[in-house]
């Protein structure tokens, strides 16, 4: 609230340039005047939209090839190297190629999100599964356990703080890849309006875009604490006393 408050005396006296940094008030106006046609809403589900396909299948692969080469030396023999060069590209840096190979649709924009997404959530699996006691997998395999009720009852479990970590942080990696995404020749979408904004000399819509895009990630972050507190209700280091 001090921050509002001291950006607006600041914009409305003039020791920020309002051309430059509008006041709140002028970025709310804006954002009522969108929200009474109905513009900021649409662009706000296209931009959801988008994050919730490219972070569906980017986790989904990462978790996929996760436990694959955290659970076997053979998966990771075939599947880690080539991973890890292809972790090393800038996958910002294939904005052109996706642009060529697809169009300027909407592929490319969940692409990059998808790419985003992906190496987080494998590398955190692989981690969280090879930090589980390998005590308590002999210890189940004693009591009769099979692999598939070992996997389910002992690795999973163990492996899920850091699994939630890395959905944790590639969710946020997933909105920052977006910001990308969303200047690919594209009419619609948070990243639009900022585009529209800059070629109209509106900085309102501008940083209307960037506050709609903070706030997402916050969102999008507490959702994620939510389901870490409800998954890991039995780890006392995830217990509400404790945190």
């Amino acid at each position: 609230m001090l921050v509002l408050v001291g950006w607006q005396w600041a914009s409305s006296t003039g020791v920020i340039s309002a051309a430059i940094l509008p006041p709140p008030s002028k970025v709310a106006d804006t954002a009522g005047a969108l929200w009474s046609t109905g513009e900021l809403q649409s662009h706000l589900l296209v931009s959801l939209r988008r994050i919730v396909l490219g972070f569906t299948i980017g986790a989904a692969i990462g978790l996929a090839l996760g436990f694959a080469v955290g659970l076997s030396r053979i998966a990771e023999g075939l599947v880690d190297r080539t991973l890890q060069m292809v972790r090393a590209l800038p996958h910002l840096a294939l904005v052109p190629l996706l642009i060529a190979a697809f169009g300027i649709g909407e592929m490319p924009k969940i692409l990059l999100v998808t790419l985003g997404v992906i190496f987080p959530v494998y590398l955190n699996t692989v981690a969280g599964i090879r930090t589980v006691d390998p005590k308590l997998v002999q210890l189940g395999q004693s009591y009769g356990l099979g692999r598939g009720e070992r996997i389910r009852q002992i690795i999973v479990p163990g492996a899920m703080p850091m699994i939630l970590t890395g959905l944790r942080y590639a969710l946020g990696v997933a909105w920052l890849t977006l910001v990308i995404a969303e200047t690919i020749a594209t009419s619609e979408g948070i990243g639009f309006l900022a585009q529209n904004g800059r070629d109209l000399l509106r900085n309102d819509r501008i940083v209307l875009a960037i506050l709609l895009y903070a706030v997402a990630g916050l969102l999008a972050d507490q959702l994620i604490r939510f389901v870490e507190a409800r998954v890991l209700r039995w780890n006392p280091n995830y217990q509400k006393d404790i945190r």
